[in-house]
């Protein structure tokens, strides 16, 4: 901008008044701008988060929670789209501080500057538009009293010559002459002063004071320029400082789709649906000629009734097994119900037992099986092993399987230990505190404690009771667990039958009395109910593991870690998304893999 230009033309102030205005317009047009993109970045975070609200699962319980790959992977999915939907929120809300607010409060604060520098400009030209005028006004009033003298001195000089005038007309008209000489020199020496002075408030006017504002409109309106350079910086900036957030929320979604495992959900199925009972065996030949051609004695007639008797049991469980098939029409039976304990003992004519199967106990086991409220496992047993759905529980857990019994009892049994530990502190501090009081009376009775310390002495008799009272159970249930290698040998038979109390997803079902009994010698449970439940030993670690993300492991089974804590690797992921770690207190449970930073140990690798 040349200054010299502008001086020497008073009209282009209108021009720097319609620049400056049109460069508040721009800034607010681009505040505009940034308000809409502000709008659309909001309106895109709250679509993405119904979205995801939309999309994921409604759980009303845990055991709902699927546990396949490709189902988690989708879950995790949505999480990381979650977070970044929230990364928009970060965007617009940075733009809307950081831009947004501060081109605001900017053209705000430029309209007040403009209209004070404008302002000045006005009233520097009206000042000197006064003094123009005053000196105008003078020089009018100069010529003007000029002219009356002029017209004095030729009035004065005619009656002069006029030999006919009289002495007092040439007197009056000389000092008529006088008077106006007189005041055309006063208001000579006025206009004199008046343009001296403006002339001099006008080189004031356009040296000093019109460049001195147009300066600083000049500065004003370099000031607007670099303020929107600035804001388009922090445009480009508030979105540059969530690219490494949203990077990773890419690669979280790279990260859950590596972690489909197609085998690892077919076999979930396979495990969902397997009922656990054999095929149908062959039909058996029925020969209905045996009647017919029936040309023997009495006594061998007799004889093979007698063989007839004795029931083949493969056979007649074939054929039971053809008749009854699980889709097909139930069958009335022709007997009365049996009960389970008549499925296996029949005595031979020597007083022998041998087991046996007649078409009623296969009525009995088809008929639980088909009048029984069918179970569809949960996704959470998918992942723990088969899960164990009882009636409300019973103080010994008697009403869970033999391995889970075992690792409640000894779960209770360390929190006991952990009550009377605090409880044998207390009555240690108490103690110590009574023997203050004894020494040293003034700092307080020591009866006063007597009462809280029969009260934990109390606490402790009792947690001591119930500790004994549990490790009991326990023992019990570790010495049945310790037969478990014989019942695996179970016969066929007793294979067959004790799946009446099992469930078809391997569970027990919820009326004990169903349960099939069979000879003291006989064991009734499943050989994959001790592959299900094995020994609770503590496993070694293979290597240890950094949190990466906090976890709050409300499920059950799953251990809770918050963000940097180092854990011990105690069993690598399957395929399923889940590692087991344990703590150095001994706690273990299940972590997920994508939330750790796992190192595992090269000599314990594959252990």
């Amino acid at each position: 901008m040349d200054l010299e230009d502008i001086m020497l033309n008073e009209d282009q102030f209108d021009s720097l008044d319609k620049h400056t205005q049109w460069g508040i317009d721009f800034l607010e047009r681009y505040a505009k701008f940034v308000k809409e993109r502000i709008e659309i970045e909001q309106n895109y975070a709250k679509q993405l988060r119904n979205l995801v609200k939309k999309y994921c699962p409604k759980r009303s319980s845990k055991d709902e929670e699927p546990r396949f790959t490709s189902c988690i992977a989708f879950f995790n999915i949505l999480n990381e789209l979650n977070d970044y939907a929230g990364q928009r929120e970060v965007v617009a809300e940075e733009m809307a501080h950081r831009v947004f607010g501060e081109l605001m409060r900017y053209a705000h604060d430029l309209k007040t500057e403009r209209k004070m520098h404008l302002q000045e400009g006005r009233k520097a030209q009206q000042y000197l538009d006064m003094c123009w005028k005053q000196m105008d006004n003078s020089k009018k009033k100069f010529e003007r009293e000029c002219r009356e003298a002029e017209k004095a001195q030729q009035s004065y000089e005619r009656l002069d010559n006029d030999t006919n005038a009289t002495k007092a007309d040439v007197e009056k008209a000389k000092q008529q002459l006088n008077l106006r000489t007189h005041m055309a020199d006063e208001n000579k020496n006025e206009y004199a002063a008046q343009l001296q002075n403006f002339n001099g408030e006008q080189h004031k006017h356009f040296y000093v004071v019109i460049p001195q504002i147009y300066k600083q409109l000049q500065e004003m309106d370099e000031r607007r320029t670099i303020k929107l350079s600035e804001c388009y910086r922090g445009f480009a900036d508030s979105e540059r400082k969530v690219i490494p957030i949203i990077s990773k929320c890419l690669e979280g979604m790279i990260l859950a789709a590596k972690s489909v495992d197609e085998r690892r959900d077919s076999q979930m199925v396979v495990d969902s649906f397997k009922s656990g009972f054999e095929p149908p065996g062959d039909f058996p030949f029925e020969d209905y000629s045996q009647h017919i051609y029936r040309t023997i004695s009495d006594g061998t007639i007799s004889a093979s009734k007698q063989d007839s008797g004795k029931v083949d049991a493969k056979s007649t469980v074939g054929k039971a097994k053809g008749k009854l098939w699980l889709f097909g029409k139930k069958p009335k039976p022709q007997s009365p119900p049996l009960t389970p304990t008549s499925l296996f003992t029949s005595s031979t004519p020597n007083g022998s037992q041998f087991l046996t199967f007649s078409i009623e106990p296969v009525h009995y086991c088809m008929n639980e099986i088909k009048t029984g409220k069918p179970r569809i496992p949960s996704f959470r047993s998918l992942k723990r092993g088969w899960s164990v759905k009882m009636g409300p529980a019973l103080e010994d857990f008697s009403h869970l399987p033999p391995e889970q019994r075992r690792k409640k009892l000894q779960q209770r049994i360390d929190e006991l230990n952990r009550e009377l530990q605090k409880e044998s502190d207390q009555k240690d501090a108490l103690n110590k505190m009574k023997d203050v009081y004894e020494k040293n009376p003034q700092m307080g009775d020591p009866g006063s404690l007597q009462p809280k310390l029969a009260e934990t002495m109390n606490n402790i008799d009792r947690l001591r009771m119930e500790i004994h009272k549990n490790e009991a159970w326990l023992s019990e249930v570790e010495g049945k667990t310790g037969g478990r290698g014989d019942r695996r040998h179970s016969s066929d038979i007793n294979h067959l039958v004790t799946q009446g109390r099992e469930s078809p997803e391997g569970s027990y079902t919820d009326d004990a009395n169903q349960e099939v009994r069979g000879p003291p010698q006989q064991h009734s449970h499943h050989s994959e109910f001790d592959d299900e439940f094995e020994d609770d030993d503590p496993l070694p670690a293979i290597g240890h593991c950094k949190a990466i993300y906090p976890f709050d492991g409300h499920n059950e089974g799953t251990l809770a870690m918050k963000e940097g804590e180092v854990l011990y690797i105690i069993e690598e992921d399957k395929g399923d998304g889940w590692t087991r770690a344990r703590r150095q207190n001994g706690e273990e449970g299940y972590v997920p893999t994508s939330y750790i930073d796992v190192t595992l140990e090269k000599n314990s690798k594959g252990s």
